[in-house]
């Protein structure tokens, strides 16, 4: 079993946790992770792009100039896609980018993503989420202690004002709620920082 440090506020180690090799000891399946990841980022996209063709665009009704004897290269329509102010040719036009991913590979994706985690030894544990005043002051000297400056994403298992307020305006730090966690937020970021009720309700989730 994967054995995790457990820390407090201040940066120290109270204890260890124990961790589920289902979960936090997984093997690393890549293709998983990888098609979640572009599924997730293809979800996430508007699909709002569009552009008008030769059809859409006004006027153009007339032949701008005869067919023969200008020196010039027949032309039909000012609205040509050739002509300035013209319409666009395969422009984009909205579409639906979503993809479907089945239910075991997002789960076989999780697992393995916080398996990387727990393997690369960039997961701590945090005894628990209860930060008594909103001061990214505290927020970075925490960080800075258990070396985690760097794009650390921590999950909370219950909502905290202070803990959001306090990584407010440290830049490429994020705080999601455990309900929220995915596979993107996990590889994208440098450090994973989760309460022990947050890795106890993923072991339940995940470890079936």
């Amino acid at each position: 079993m994967p054995t995790m440090k457990l820390i407090n506020f201040e940066g120290e180690v109270v204890g260890s946790l124990e961790l589920s090799d289902a979960v936090f000891g997984a093997p690393i399946h890549v293709p998983a992770m990888h098609q979640v990841v572009v599924a997730q980022l293809a979800n996430a996209r508007q699909g709002t792009a569009s552009a008008k063709t030769r059809g859409e665009v006004n006027g153009g009704g007339r032949k701008p100039f005869r067919q023969k004897h200008t020196g010039r290269a027949r032309a039909g329509s000012t609205r040509s896609p050739l002509w300035l102010k013209g319409g666009v040719a395969h422009g984009p036009k909205p579409r639906d980018y979503s993809q479907k991913v089945n239910r075991k590979v997002r789960q076989l994706a999780m697992r393995s993503a916080l398996s990387l985690k727990a393997t690369e030894d960039r997961m701590l544990i945090l005894e628990n989420g209860n930060l008594e005043t909103p001061k990214t002051k505290a927020m970075l000297a925490f960080l800075g202690k258990i070396e985690a400056t760097r794009k650390p994403l921590m999950v909370i298992d219950e909502s905290n004002e202070n803990i959001y307020r306090s990584a407010a305006n440290i830049p490429g730090a994020k705080v999601i709620h455990v309900d929220s966690i995915n596979v993107y937020d996990i590889l994208n970021h440098e450090h994973l920082i989760m309460t022990a009720a947050s890795a106890q309700k993923l072991q339940e989730v995940y470890g079936r």
